[in-house]
């Protein structure tokens, strides 16, 4: 019986290298080579116990044997060849016709656990024998995991009873890039995946506890409540006339030189020292509310005390012009200065050197004489005048009041610092608009949401900058990188990761890829990790794409993009380069750590109500026809 069935098997064993033989390496160049492929295998399918097999093409992988090493190619090329020597077997003129495949290897069968590995082990030699896949064999080419937790991304496009699962594991602890066309189906795939993730871990604690995922959504395609998740916090931000949700902000956060003097647009030499002067100082920090009022009644004393002629009397007018748009809301004491400083007709005796009123006698009251009695005249009530201290009206009156500072004494040029205070108040005003500044630890969610769909251009590219900066320290500043991970998740990323936008000033541009350069090279020791998507990959920092380590492309049309995946992507073959300007919709090409062969794959579309809203409006539908 042992003896019949050892002769059954290798039967089989030698019917099955019949049907799967498909030629021998004919030459060998590097890891390109060539197969010469049988005369009998030149048909589109073979046979094999009543199942019909799909024969070797463009894109197929094959199997190529040398003594126990089994080495793993795939077919980039074709081409026939007639032979010149003449066969009188030939009895038809397509048998004079060699078919030849161009193949290239990229790895090898382990049979000592039954797994695929990446590199070539050992070159093939002449005459090697090379094979079709069998089911299994394939299976296990596409078996990108061992005993880890996975999710289901897709299937096959080739063969689509071939799904695509992907290790958790390798897929999220490293940086993303998710790359393709509008309408290529990018979004649904950034979609797609975390959502396969949140529901791999719906019932786990420690995944909601460890882990943090931020999105900053720049069109507000993911902020449908059954979108990734329903457990997520969505942040609608505006900076339109109406009310919306406010980021927050740690007050150490905001009050950080790089921040603000990026966002005032201060220059190098003048402006952004002076900044740091105002910034470090910390007078204002206890007991602002009391402070603040002494510094406002001390200004003034020590401006009319210095009676400095190059200081023109319009100086009080501009500062409580400032003071009134920092004071607090229902109270109008520096409206009614203003009011008053023009009815007195406040002068300067350039003579006497010294500030003086008009009385209704005609005299005049100087300050050297009587301060108290100007301060009361021109100044009524300045003792009440209170400042908000609450969101960055603490910032604005520490950045005022060492602005008056220092022109009063003489330490900066005031035509130097006045363009920067005028932009402060233009700026803060949209900002205050989005962020809350809080002075306590900030709760933080599972999943966040930042939509900045109905944000201004000019904050659109600031504030990310200031969100992903605040996430990425404080996160190092926890220190405990091997239990808490954080996700930064840029859709449209080409908005705050150009390397070549002429609409900010270089400063800006160089700190904002500094930040994202830095995350992308060192967050990993940190347990940060990036993902980014964009359609134009041409228009992001080439260091940036260099470093992801995952790649999902989708349909790119434009040469440019193409080059830009193509200089930096090391994982994807020739043949898969070619062929991403003609992808389907929902198909990408992935690639890199998480696969351990770059495949295309058609992604699972999620039902309607969790997919993004990036959906190309209904022509018919809108216009009635």
């Amino acid at each position: 019986m042992k003896v019949a069935k050892q002769t059954n098997n290798t039967g089989e064993s030698l019917l099955r290298e019949s049907i799967f033989i498909i030629g021998t390496v004919s030459s060998v160049e590097g890891r390109r080579i060539r197969v010469k492929v049988k005369k009998d295998k030149n048909l589109s399918h073979l046979s094999y116990r009543g199942t019909t097999i799909k024969n070797v093409t463009v894109g197929s992988y094959i199997k190529i044997t040398k003594g126990f090493i089994e080495i793993i190619g795939k077919v980039e090329g074709e081409y026939i060849k007639e032979e010149n020597i003449y066969n009188k077997d030939y009895k038809k003129d397509e048998l004079k016709i060699s078919r030849f495949l161009e193949v290239s290897l990229f790895g090898h069968f382990d049979r000592k656990d039954n797994k695929f590995r990446q590199g070539i082990k050992e070159m093939p030699l002449i005459d090697n024998e090379c094979y079709l896949l069998d089911k299994e064999e394939f299976y296990t080419l596409h078996r990108f995991f061992n005993n880890e937790k996975t999710i289901k991304v897709g299937v096959l496009t080739e063969e689509p009873s071939q799904e695509i699962r992907l290790s958790i594991k390798k897929l999220f602890a490293s940086h993303i890039g998710i790359f393709g066309n509008t309408g290529s189906g990018k979004s649904n795939t950034l979609a797609r995946i975390f959502s396969e993730l949140f529901q791999a871990n719906v019932e786990n604690q420690n995944f909601k506890k460890n882990s943090r995922f931020v999105i900053v959504d720049f069109n507000g395609e993911y902020s449908k409540s059954e979108l990734i998740t329903s457990q997520k916090k969505a942040y609608n931000l505006t900076t339109q006339n109406k009310e919306g949700d406010k980021y927050p902000v740690k007050r150490e956060n905001i009050e950080r030189l790089e921040i603000i003097s990026v966002l005032l647009e201060a220059t190098e030499k003048t402006q952004k020292p002076f900044l740091n002067r105002a910034i470090r100082n910390e007078y204002l920090d206890d007991d602002f509310d009391n402070r603040s009022k002494e510094n406002i009644a001390k200004t003034v004393k020590d401006i009319l005390q210095k009676a400095d002629p190059n200081l023109a009397v319009s100086v009080f007018t501009e500062y409580f012009s400032h003071l009134k748009q920092l004071e607090v809301n229902g109270h109008n004491v520096a409206s009614e200065i203003l009011i008053k400083l023009e009815a007195n007709n406040l002068k300067f005796h350039s003579k006497n050197k010294a500030y003086y009123t008009d009385k209704e006698d005609n005299t005049s009251i100087y300050s050297n004489d009587n301060l108290d009695s100007v301060l009361s005249t021109a100044f009524p009530n300045l003792e009440n005048l209170s400042v908000d201290s609450s969101n960055l009206g603490r910032l604005k009156f520490k950045i005022i009041s060492q602005y008056y500072h220092e022109i009063i004494n003489g330490y900066s040029n005031q035509e130097h610092i006045r363009p920067l205070i005028g932009r402060m108040f233009k700026k803060f005003e949209m900002l205050e608009k989005l962020i809350s500044v809080e002075s306590d630890d900030l709760a933080n969610s599972n999943l966040e949401i930042v939509n900045l769909k109905e944000v201004n251009l000019e904050m659109k590219k600031t504030l990310p900058l200031i969100i992903v900066k605040q996430l990425y320290d404080e996160h190092k500043d926890v220190g405990e990188f091997e239990n808490k991970s954080l996700h930064i998740v840029v859709d449209e990323a080409h908005n705050i990761l150009s390397s070549s936008s002429d609409r900010e000033s270089e400063t800006w541009k160089d700190y904002r890829l500094e930040t994202f350069e830095e995350i992308i090279k060192e967050g990993r020791k940190f347990s940060t990790f990036l993902t980014v998507s964009s359609q134009r990959p041409y228009d992001i920092s080439a260091t940036i794409i260099s470093q992801l380590h995952n790649y999902f492309i989708h349909r790119l049309i434009n040469d440019l993009d193409i080059k830009a995946i193509e200089k930096t992507v090391a994982y994807l073959d020739k043949l898969s380069f070619e062929s991403i300007p003609v992808l389907s919709v929902g198909s990408c090409f992935i690639a890199g750590l998480a696969s351990d062969i770059p495949v295309k794959v058609d992604i699972d579309l999620l039902p309607s109500e969790k997919q993004p809203k990036s959906e190309t409006i209904d022509l018919e539908k809108a216009w009635g026809t």
